[in-house]
């Protein structure tokens, strides 16, 4: 073991963690294995590369369905994703020293040519100041380096820092936004105008995320050492010493926003995924690059606080910082993947692998990691915008222990990317993972990152350009060398320094670089690790009994589950303490005392049912039922581009078919579908495709099925309406008996109907499948048992019929405190409705709640629910 104090160390700190096992475990996959992974990456590398530059430059992002580019402002909005986007031709500055490392030298070179000819960064437009920095800016140094090493190497002897030039007139742009009294950035900055006055269009915010305050030292960091400009890094310095002032005294931990002028806690919930993950990586990162101590000194007061409450091998659960004992939420971020990567890098290697297999094992349940999951491993948010975390995490165990299970994990996620999100114009981010639909989207950090990170896992030495032990990644994997370590900064200018007079504490640096070889010395041992994991989340479908109340007998109701006309259900809702009230109106009140429950852990399930209800209540105009898909299975599509389709009140339940409907799909004529079809002999046998308006859906289905058909899509009338931006559209019936319509009816938004009438015009016989889920690609479409289904976001009545979007009405929000204003439903069949839930406030509860009082957990669950809604807003 080795202990690690000083900076004069850093190359070594680095080569011991990847020292590890390479004698101990025989190569379970062969060197000619390895190299045909390797070429596949590079392979699907290319394959998106250049669909973004025929396709998308010198627009920020690629499109990869409609094969065009991403240009803010033309597109509808996506709110704070689209921050990121600033007309500086985003992805190709991202990709540059990726290029760089997968050995694409000329690529790299042309791609440098382009960026220092074609790229304007005084553009006005409200840009993301996080976003940019770990993009934008570190994708100009990544580049910057690179350059600097081919040109030490002989090649582009033409290159004169240009990149660095434009890296510091981007520092300068980006500098306005830390104008404040903290030191904290403003969110967002005009690249132009800056934060002040009118014409920026910002400055106006008061709260910032975690790490978007302290993601920054990387970056700026390096930019003065490359100039010899101290001022970037005394302000990263300053924010990273502001978030440590305001750490919560007691826990050692940080909340997930705060207010930049006070220094308040806005979000008082802390974790390491969203909002959080990336400040915990540069205060680790921050003392490998530059040597200073201190930041060691905080991220072990961090990790050892962590490791305390938010580690519950192999979960990650979110607590409150001044209650860091209590949960703030049942379900975990995509984002905390990147966290096993930093643990190796940290030296702690046994949660790390346990984690890490905890996340594999929820991928291969639903192909992608969810955007969030539930602690019992099912789909929380089923987007997937093809994040690399758990790559990257993949690769750093890899390289710590030299265990070849993990060469199978890169394997897998490889196969699951060519399968799933390949299209025929790159690669598409999942709409949702339980479906597999497609969202029109591929970010730059898929570039930027992903491929990193699988190159690096399959490459032998001889097959890198340089030494990447000589380098540092950024949190988006840009490559800055460790040789700034010794670059002078002594007249950077201390703005503040909240540590000053302190000494570090020795307690701080007890955490050593382990040899893996000592660490583990029986081979089987990580999979000794790995086996129970893997066992839990293979039978999590089901909830554990340990964790029933006695007699029961059963899984807690859910609220998507719920009828008030079902007895069983009125008997479950009264053992929790929920009392059912009709009213006159025909609605239904839900009341809840803890005290009326029969027991402490009764009443904690009916605390999460109305959490539940709650959250359904608000989320019915939304999404009433899952959403189905639309594949296209014919040439050239061949299964690869798949569309979030909006489901029917009636009809074919495509959720009760096994192989869905397939199809050759035609215009119906009239387009509208509202009167007998002229052309029924050739939509006979076919699926009908039919413009939304003019009449009521159950009559267009009349029609085609009356023509013959065998299914039908309606395409949305409204110009530029899309799944990305409006939530999911169900059909609702006319009002009659529409058990005469047997076959199945999606509709498309005008974006995903536009791609299929596209399709059909260049190709003239274009074959979809309309299902509940996109089908393996080259499959017989045999499903494999997937408890994702079973929960559906917590918005979906599985047992009971949908609710039309016309009955739904909003209750004006009252005063008191105890009852909060939901959107109530009036009754449809086999589903009573929810009035605003009142929460009685009562005595504390004797038995399992360790003396904690109603009204604590009350305000708990309601911090929960207000975490919730804020993290609906966030970006994940």
């Amino acid at each position: 073991m080795w202990m690690l104090h000083s900076a004069t160390m850093l190359p070594a700190f680095l080569l011991l963690f990847f020292m590890g096992t390479s004698s101990r475990l025989s190569e379970a996959m062969s060197r000619d294995e390895k190299n045909k992974l390797r070429n596949q990456v590079l392979e699907m590398f290319d394959h998106a590369y250049q669909n973004y530059m025929d396709h998308a430059y010198p627009a920020d992002e690629l499109m990869p369905l409609t094969c065009r580019g991403r240009v803010r402002g033309l597109e509808p909005s996506r709110g704070d994703v689209d921050d990121a986007l600033g007309k500086f031709s985003l992805t190709l500055i991202d990709t540059l020293d990726t290029l760089a490392l997968l050995n694409k030298t000329a690529e790299f070179e042309e791609a440098v040519r382009r960026v220092v000819t074609d790229v304007r960064l005084d553009n006005d437009i409200v840009v993301s100041v996080f976003e940019t920095n770990i993009r934008v800016l570190g994708g100009l140094l990544g580049g910057h380096s690179m350059a600097v090493m081919l040109k030490e190497s002989g090649r582009m002897v033409w290159y004169q820092d240009e990149l660095l030039h434009m890296a510091k007139d981007l520092g300068l742009r980006l500098l306005p936004a830390f104008n404040t009294s903290s030191g904290l950035p403003y969110p967002r900055v005009n690249l132009r105008f800056g934060v002040r006055g009118p014409e920026t269009r910002t400055g106006t915010e008061t709260d910032t995320c975690t790490a978007c305050a302290g993601t920054i030292i990387l970056e700026f960091a390096a930019l003065s050492r490359f100039t010899g400009d101290p001022t970037f890094e005394a302000h990263a310095r300053r924010a990273l010493d502001f978030l440590w002032e305001k750490r919560q005294r007691n826990s050692n931990l940080v909340g997930t926003t705060i207010n930049i002028h006070s220094g308040e806690w806005v979000r008082r919930d802390s974790g390491v995924g969203a909002g959080i993950d990336s400040y915990y990586e540069y205060l680790m990162k921050a003392y490998i690059l530059l040597g200073d101590d201190q930041f060691l000194q905080r991220f072990n007061t961090h990790y050892a606080s962590i490791m305390k409450y938010i580690s519950q091998p192999p979960l990650l659960l979110d607590v409150h910082i001044h209650k860091p004992l209590l949960p703030a939420r049942t379900w975990m971020d995509s984002l905390l993947a990147f966290f096993p990567g930093l643990q190796v890098l940290k030296g702690d290697i046994r949660p790390a692998i346990e984690t890490h297999e905890m996340l594999y094992q929820v991928t291969k349940k639903h192909n992608f990691l969810p955007e969030a999951f539930t602690t019992d491993f099912r789909v929380h948010w089923a987007q997937h915008p093809l994040r690399p975390e758990f790559a990257e995490s993949t690769y750093f165990l890899y390289k710590a222990t030299r265990d070849p299970y993990y060469l199978e994990v890169g394997r897998t996620i490889l196969e699951n990317l060519n399968r799933f999100a390949r299209v025929p114009c790159g690669f598409a981010a999942m709409k949702d993972v339980r479906t597999g639909s497609h969202e029109d989207r591929m970010d730059s950090f898929f570039l930027a990152e992903m491929f990193k990170y699988l190159f690096l896992l399959f490459a032998e030495e001889e097959d890198l350009p340089f030494n990447v032990e000589e380098y540092i990644f950024t949190t988006e994997a840009h490559l800055l060398p460790l040789s700034l370590s010794t670059a002078s900064n002594s007249q950077a200018p201390t703005l503040v320094n909240n540590m000053a007079g302190e000494e570090l504490d020795d307690s701080n640096f007890e955490w050593t670089c382990p040899n893996t070889r000592l660490l583990f010395p029986d081979p089987a041992f990580p999979r000794n690790l790995r086996e129970p994991i893997r066992s839990a989340v293979d039978k999590s479908c089901p909830r554990p009994t340990t964790h029933r109340e006695p007699g029961m007998g059963h899984p807690p109701l859910r609220a998507q589950d719920f009828m008030a006309n079902n007895p069983e259900h009125l008997e479950l809702l009264r053992r929790m303490g929920v009392s059912l009230i009709h009213l006159k109106d025909g609605r239904v009140q839900l009341v809840q005392h803890a005290t009326q429950a029969v027991s402490a852990v009764a009443a904690e399930d009916g605390m999460r049912f109305m959490q539940e209800m709650m959250e359904l209540s608000s989320q019915q105009q939304k999404e009433q039922l899952p959403p189905r898909a639309v594949q296209i299975v014919s040439h050239p599509f061949f299964g690869r581009v798949v569309l979030t389709a909006g489901p029917a009140q009636f009809g074919m339940d495509l959720y009760k078919s096994s192989s869905g409907v397939r199809g050759f799909v035609t215009v119906a004529e009239p387009y509208n579908g509202c009167s007998v079809l002229s052309n029924g002999e050739i939509v006979a046998g076919r699926i009908a495709l039919l413009q939304r308006g003019q009449c009521m859906f159950a009559e267009k289905a009349r029609h085609i099925q009356k023509a013959g058909a065998i299914g039908g899509i309606v395409i949305d009338d409204n110009e530029g309406s899309s799944s990305d931006t409006a939530p999911l559209f169900q059909m609702a019936g006319d009002g009659r008996n529409t058990d005469d319509v047997t076959l199945p009816l999606l509709f498309l938004f005008h974006k995903e109907g536009n791609i299929l009438l596209e399709a059909l015009k260049e190709y003239r016989e274009v074959e979809v499948l309309l299902s509940n889920k996109a089908r393996d690609r080259g499959t017989d479409g045999a499903e494999e048992e997937d408890c994702s289904t079973e929960e559906k976001d917590h918005t979906s009545p599985a047992s009971s019929e949908p609710v039309d979007q016309s009955q739904v009405t909003t209750q004006e929000q009252t005063t008191d405190d105890s009852v909060m204003g939901q959107e109530s439903v009036q009754p449809a069949e086999g589903l009573g409705s929810y009035d605003p839930v009142d929460v009685g406030e009562e005595p504390a509860v004797d038995g399992d709640y360790s003396s904690q009082s109603v009204d604590s957990l009350m305000a708990d669950w309601q911090e929960d629910l207000e975490a919730f809604k804020q993290m609906e807003k966030d970006e994940l």
